[in-house]
C-alpha cells in the first residue's frame, strides 16, 4: 500500500512538472519577441525557426497547449481523488484533494512557471518549440475540431475571429507602445521617442498633415520685371519659389536660386528669360501618404512638390525637409527662424497665428496636441467649438486653454494656448 502511494505521488508530481512546462510554453511562446526571433532565424537559428512557424497558427498552438494542460489537470485531480477517498471517503476525500491540489497546481503549475517564462520569454520559447511542435501535430484533428466548434458558436453572437487583421498596423501600435514605455521608464530620452515615433507615424500622415498652407506659400509673379523678380528671391530664405501667372493659385512653375543666378551670370540683370530657366511643376494629391511622398521624393530625386486637392486647386506645398522633421525633429540652417507664427509669452502662453499646423506647434512647445481632426490650431478650436469662436472666448479642452485673440470674416487668425493643469472641460464666453 506505501509503495502504491508513494508511486501515486510521484505521477501526481510528474504530472504537476507536465502542467508547468505548457504553462511556461503558453507564456514564452506568446510572449517572446517576433522581431528577435526574425533575426535569429536568418542567422540559421532552427529553434527560432519552429517558434515563429508555430506563431504562424497561433490560435491551433494555443489551443493544442491548452488542451494538453487541461488533460493533465484532469489526470492528476482524478488521481489524487482516487487516493484521498481511499483513505478518507468520499466527503473528506474531495475535500483533501481540492485543498492540496489546487496551492499546489496554482504555485508549481501556473504562476510559478509562467512568471519564469515571462522574465527568459525568448530563451524558454526556443526550448520548448520542438516538443510544442509535436504536440501540435498529435493534437491538430481534436484542436481543429474545438476551434471550428468554438468560432461557430461565436459567430451566434455575431464574433467573428476569422476577419482579416491588419498586421502591420498591429505590429506598429506594439513598436510605438514600447517606445511610449521605455520612454516613461527613462529609458529613451525625449528626443529619439519622438524620432521613433515619427519614423512609425508616417505612413499614418498625409500630405496635408505636414505641407505648408497655400495662404503661408511664398511665390512669385512670373510676368515680374527681372529686377523685381531677383529682389524678392534673394529676400527669401528659399531656395525653390513657385511661379504663378495672373493668379496666385496658377502655379506654372518653379525658380531654383542655382538657376537665377546662372541666368544672371550670363545674361545680366535685365535680359535673362524667366521662362527658359522655370522648371516644371510637379503636382501631388494631398490624399497622398507622407511615407509614399518620401519614397517619390528620393525616386524621382526632387525635393519639392505641388499639393492640390481631387480637382486641381492648390492647397500648399511639401518638400522633402518637411517630411524628413517628420522623423528627426526641426532641422535648422543659418537661414531658418523658429516656427513661424508662434510667439512665447513671458507667462508661459503662447501666441499664435491660427494658421500654425498643430504638428509644429507640439514639436516646439513639447506639448500633446491632438491633430487627429485638424491640421491647423484654429482648425483644432473650430472643431472643438462646433462653431466660429468671436474675439475674446475662450475655451479648455484636452488640458489647454485657448482665447480668440482676432478673428478675420470666417477665420480665426490669432490665438493665445497655455496649458492648464487638469482639464476643466470645455466652456465658452
Amino acid at each position: 500500500m506505501t509503495t502504491a502511494l508513494i508511486v501515486a505521488a510521484l505521477v501526481i508530481a510528474g504530472l504537476i512538472l507536465l502542467n508547468a512546462f505548457f504553462s511556461a510554453a503558453e507564456t514564452a511562446l506568446t510572449g517572446a519577441s517576433r522581431a528577435r526571433m526574425a533575426t535569429l532565424e536568418r542567422e540559421g537559428d532552427h529553434a527560432a525557426k519552429r517558434v515563429n512557424a508555430l506563431n504562424e497558427d497561433r490560435e491551433r498552438m494555443i489551443g493544442a497547449v491548452l488542451l494538453g494542460a487541461n488533460l493533465v489537470q484532469i489526470a492528476a485531480s482524478a488521481m489524487a481523488a482516487g487516493i484521498f477517498t481511499g483513505l478518507y471517503g468520499p466527503t473528506w476525500g474531495t475535500i483533501i484533494t481540492t485543498a492540496v491540489l489546487t496551492p499546489l497546481l496554482l504555485v508549481f503549475g501556473e504562476v510559478g512557471p509562467k512568471t519564469v517564462a515571462i522574465t527568459f520569454a525568448d530563451n524558454i520559447a526556443r526550448f520548448v518549440a520542438g516538443p510544442v511542435q509535436w504536440m501540435v501535430r498529435i493534437l491538430s484533428p481534436i484542436v481543429i475540431a474545438v476551434q471550428w466548434i468554438v468560432n461557430n458558436s461565436l459567430k451566434l453572437f455575431g464574433i467573428r475571429v476569422d476577419e482579416t487583421v491588419d498586421v502591420l498596423r498591429a505590429a506598429r501600435a506594439e513598436i510605438g507602445g514600447a517606445i511610449e514605455l521605455h520612454a516613461e521608464e527613462g529609458g529613451v530620452e525625449a528626443e529619439t521617442k519622438q524620432r521613433l515615433l515619427g519614423a512609425l507615424d508616417l505612413s499614418e500622415l498625409e500630405v496635408a498633415d505636414v505641407m505648408i498652407h497655400r495662404k503661408s506659400i511664398k511665390s512669385l509673379d512670373i510676368d515680374l520685371p527681372p529686377r523685381e523678380i531677383i529682389a524678392q528671391a534673394m529676400s527669401s530664405p528659399h531656395t525653390r519659389l513657385p511661379l504663378w501667372q495672373g493668379d496666385p493659385d496658377n502655379i506654372v512653375g518653379i525658380l531654383h536660386a542655382r538657376d537665377l543666378l546662372k541666368a544672371i551670370a550670363e545674361h545680366g540683370r535685365d535680359n535673362f528669360d524667366i521662362h527658359a530657366i522655370k522648371r516644371e511643376p510637379w503636382f501631388t494629391p494631398m490624399q497622398t501618404s507622407a511615407e509614399d511622398q518620401l519614397a517619390e521624393f528620393l525616386r524621382r530625386r526632387e525635393h519639392f512638390a505641388i499639393v492640390v486637392d481631387e480637382y486641381g486647386a492648390l492647397m500648399g506645398l511639401v518638400t522633402l525637409e518637411d517630411i524628413l522633421e517628420e522623423i528627426v525633429g526641426d532641422i535648422k540652417d543659418e537661414h531658418d527662424i523658429a516656427v513661424q507664427g508662434v510667439r512665447p509669452q513671458p507667462d508661459g502662453s503662447v501666441n499664435v497665428d491660427g494658421t500654425v499646423p498643430i504638428r509644429d506647434l507640439n514639436r516646439m512647445m513639447n506639448w500633446d496636441l491632438p491633430d487627429d481632426e485638424a491640421v491647423t490650431v484654429a482648425g483644432l478650436v473650430i472643431h472643438e467649438a462646433q462653431a466660429i469662436p468671436d474675439p475674446g472666448q475662450r475655451f479648455a479642452f484636452h488640458g489647454y486653454r485657448f482665447q480668440v485673440l482676432r478673428r478675420q470674416r470666417n477665420q480665426l487668425t490669432a490665438l493665445r494656448v497655455e496649458r492648464e493643469e487638469a482639464d476643466e472641460g470645455m466652456e465658452g464666453g
